[in-house]
């Protein structure tokens, strides 16, 4: 935009002489939704509602399909500053009277949605439970019979698509602003997301997997033809999916997305630069694509912003920067680009990258030819488990590729790598590692050799065979978990990371040991409950303390609010934990703070059961503005110490860190 600036100076301002008055003034105001729509909207809202909850002996799938109409019109309600225009509200009311259409049918024992070629279905998310939708797409030559290859796509940004405004697009669709993608007869789901789901992290991330398992249920699904796709900011979360999670998907096309610079930049805490690794240096995890077949592409004049937090660095190639990071990253891990400069093949890789000529922020027809050729090809050839896999991480969270899985690392947060071949009869094994300290080896049933960094072990022939390094040198272990406490997959923290499971908030309902404690504790709950459900789309599960059952502490994270005194639960806690919590003191790591004015905040494996997390008196820790938004920052590590503050919903950080591989306090 800048590089127009001194030339269409003068342009402008003559430009404003001649505006009508309402042009010069902005953009009109966000319209409000009337008293009267409101009305209108909760009464097809309990119209549908009422119906759905008659029909308790239809498929729960169709009555889910029915109910999320009412559940979109409940958020509505809730958040109708999400509206914005006139048509929004308009739109909203012919979706919600097309739910009241569904509800009808299903009363009448007929689902005439499960038909045609476009269809919307909806999931009950195991995460918080709430309903969410998810958009089928049938191909020409559709044989129920036969399994068919699957297409997930991943939306860009979209700040004000709510349910409704997602099931009205597909109700009214558009042309696609870029070429179709080519019917190679897959089923492609479209994923709600959301909205943006803080650039498909968290309950959107759970969510990817959650609706192509939905997808599955519904249809005869080839688990090794499941493709992901993704641009904009869909590009972003499908680089962070790939990259995680190589061995999920049989390719991945991925356009444009932004990448983060918080890691380069100056004037974070100690404990905030660690979790970045997590999600915000992507191009670090590129060597995943060693195993995944991707295909990087975007415009060459792209100018969208490449880089979060802003203003992007000069000069940049917007988010076209992506692909050319990504690329770049896999030429230092020694793998050669050849081809022409807008079409090139990394060699010993399934990968590529395009750039599509004279196009801004989006897809040329010759690109899309051969984005579709790719998928063709992968899509045809399938998933098979490699005899050659390598594989990085930076975080036990994302430990797995085919038959490797990364169970502990020396250092948490810092680059960890396999590169392991085995023989094609099975029978011999030949793994380098770094940073790795416990290694499991699934598919090794006809294993009879095995050398691991330049040691040669003595192995049996098993289904999996765990490997574990004590002072550097390695040793076959049991298989299971490690006795004691470890930082392990998905129990490594930080307190974030408990939240990309289902997790259960616990309320307080005894007397409080310090009630200004308390009242804070109420606050910060109630906030998170609050932003959970506007930009998640769901409320979080919540039950008090004095209901909570063995079930629940089996299958949830608990996320415990108030003090010992207030929650009977945090109280079977005391003396478990690493902080040292009274009526007079908080004592953490040998400092005390004054229980009057000062509370704990951190994750740890439950002691009630250690499978997992317990968190106490925090929900995520991001900024409020990045639940919205690309990448969100874990603010607290895995603790805190937090002050009360009676203005604020979250008190104030007086002190915060990461617990060792041990979940100690660090020395």
């Amino acid at each position: 935009m800048n590089r127009f600036a001194i030339a269409g100076l003068a342009a402008c301002a003559t430009a404003l002489l001649i505006l009508p008055l309402d042009a010069q003034q902005g953009p009109p105001p966000p319209v409000v939704a009337k008293p009267e729509e409101l009305a209108q909207i909760r009464a097809k809202t309990e119209q549908i509602e009422t119906i759905a909850g008659q029909s308790r002996g239809a498929d729960t799938a169709l009555v889910g399909d029915v109910a999320v109409y009412a559940h979109a019109g409940r958020m509505l309600l809730e958040f109708p500053e999400l509206f914005g225009t006139q048509a929004a509200i308009d739109h909203a009311m012919e979706t919600l009277d097309n739910g009241v259409t569904k509800a009808k049918a299903l009363q009448a024992g007929q689902s005439p949605w499960t038909e045609g070629p476009s269809r919307i279905y909806a999931y009950t998310s195991k995460i918080d439970g709430s309903l969410q939708p998810y958009h089928v797409s049938l191909p020409a030559n559709y044989d129920p019979a036969k399994p068919a290859r699957l297409y997930v796509w991943l939306h860009g940004r979209q700040n004000n698509t709510t349910e409704a405004a997602f099931i009205y697009g597909f109700d009214h669709a558009r042309p696609p602003g870029n070429a179709p993608v080519a019917d190679n007869g897959q089923i492609q789901i479209d994923l709600f997301g959301r909205l943006n789901s803080a650039g498909w992290h968290w309950a959107g991330e759970a969510d990817v997997f959650e609706a192509i398992a939905a997808a599955k249920q519904r249809f005869k699904i080839d688990d090794s033809r499941v493709i992901l796709r993704g641009f904009s900011m869909g590009g972003e979360g499908a680089w962070h999916i790939a990259l995680h999670y190589p061995d999920r998907f049989a390719a991945a096309e991925i356009g444009a997305g932004t990448w983060s610079r918080r890691p380069l930049m100056a004037g974070l805490q100690p404990w905030q630069y660690p979790p970045l690794n997590i999600w915000e240096n992507m191009e670090q995890w590129a060597l995943n694509g060693f195993n995944l077949p991707i295909a990087g592409h975007d415009g060459d004049r792209d100018d969208q912003i490449p880089f979060l937090p802003g203003p992007a660095p000069a000069p940049n190639h917007g988010q076209l920067e992506s692909s050319l990071r990504t690329r770049a990253r896999m030429e230092k891990e020694g793998f050669v680009s050849m081809g022409m400069p807008n079409f090139l093949r990394l060699t010993g890789t399934p990968d590529i990258f395009l750039i599509s000529a004279d196009t801004g922020h989006g897809t040329s027809p010759l690109v899309r030819t051969q984005l579709d050729a790719f998928l063709k090809e992968w899509g045809d050839r399938g998933q098979a488990s490699p005899d050659h896999v390598r594989f990085v991480t930076y975080t036990t969270r994302y430990n797995s590729d085919y038959w490797v899985n990364v169970d502990a690392m020396d250092r948490l947060y810092v680059r960890a790598d396999v590169d392991a071949m085995r023989s094609t009869d099975g029978h011999s094994y030949t793994i380098t590692t770094h940073n790795v300290s416990r290694l499991v080896l699934n598919e090794t049933a006809k294993a009879e050799s095995l050398t691991i960094d330049g040691q040669a072990l003595a192995v049996k022939a098993a289904a999996t065979t765990t490997l574990r390094k004590t002072g550097g040198k390695w040793s076959v272990d049991h298989n299971g978990a490690l006795p004691g406490l470890h930082k392990t997959h998905a129990l490594q923290g930080p307190i974030d990371d408990a939240f990309l499971d289902p997790f259960l908030l616990v309320r307080p309902t005894g007397t409080p040991w310090n009630a200004a404690v308390n009242a804070q504790a109420l606050r910060t709950m109630a906030r998170f409950d609050r932003l959970w459900a506007k930009f998640f789309r769901g409320h979080p599960f919540v039950k008090n303390d004095k209901d909570v059952t063995a079930a629940d502490i089996a299958n949830y994270h608990l996320v415990l609010f108030g003090d010992p005194g207030s929650n009977s639960v945090m109280a079977k806690l005391a003396g478990k934990l690493p902080v040292t919590w009274t009526k007079a003191s908080v004592t953490l790591g040998g400092k005390s703070y004054a229980a009057g004015e000062n509370f704990p905040a951190l994750a740890y494996p439950n002691p009630l059961n250690p499978k997992k997390y317990v968190v106490v008196n925090t929900g995520l820790t991001i900024a409020e503005r990045e639940y919205n938004g690309d990448y969100g920052m874990p603010l607290w590590g895995d603790y805190a110490v937090v002050k009360v503050n009676p203005t604020a919903e979250v008190g104030d950080m007086v002190t915060a860190g990461l617990f060792d591989n041990n979940w100690r306090l660090a020395k």
